[in-house]
């Protein structure tokens, strides 16, 4: 019997119409600064992006753009609770997506170029049947904004990769923004600072407002 591919592709416009309904929604959340207040303490996973607005000079374009209103995310992540995958836990139960804003802004602080006061966030919380919009929620907004340090600068979100495991290269994002204690611990060739610099000033020579 001959093949056919139609018989097996599943299309749906409504699945669409739902994760441009959590973008749109996702836009119009308030902005907050780093680190979220500890009167935020809220529970769930979900979406968040991070948008540069300091003084590093490399990043000035994408400051400029976020200058009036943060338009321009130069990074989207997502936070899903421990065995999120294999349905072994409620979202209702975990505060990753606020443990993650945090750990992030602890490793913000560790870098000589950087700090947490030079970006603010915007996050949506995904709980309950929700939950399962935050992987397609995040590949939807790094399509549609191309941030920075996902798709150019790849590296920011890394974790320690623990004891024995150290034989590894220091990601680009290391590289530009050295400073992370873990990633001084990386011992494989890395690569070259100057390259890094001009795939990000080639990125951006090329970066259009949303």
């Amino acid at each position: 019997m001959d093949f056919d591919a139609d018989l097996h592709i599943f299309r749906s416009p409504t699945f669409r119409s739902v994760v441009e309904e959590a973008i749109t929604f996702f836009v119009g959340t308030p902005v907050h600064e780093l680190p979220p207040p500890s009167d935020l303490r809220f529970i769930g996973p979900g979406v968040y992006a991070w948008y540069y607005i300091g003084s590093y000079d490399l990043y000035a374009k994408i400051a400029d753009l976020n200058r009036h209103g943060c338009v321009m995310p130069i990074y989207v992540g997502k936070a899903v609770p421990p065995g999120w995958r294999t349905a072994r836990v409620t979202a209702s139960e975990t505060k990753n997506l606020f443990q993650r804003l945090n750990e992030h802004t602890r490793s913000l602080r560790q870098v000589a170029n950087l700090q947490p006061e030079d970006l603010r966030c915007r996050f949506i919380i995904l709980n309950d049947i929700e939950s399962d919009l935050v992987g397609p929620a995040e590949a939807a907004l790094i399509r549609r904004y191309r941030p920075l340090w996902n798709t150019v600068v790849d590296g920011f979100g890394n974790h320690d990769p623990g004891s024995g495991r150290y034989n590894q290269a220091r990601s680009e994002w290391d590289v530009l923004h050295p400073g992370r204690v873990w990633a001084q611990r990386l011992t494989d060739a890395s690569s070259n600072l100057e390259d890094v610099i001009a795939e990000v000033r080639q990125a951006l020579a090329e970066l259009r407002p949303p």
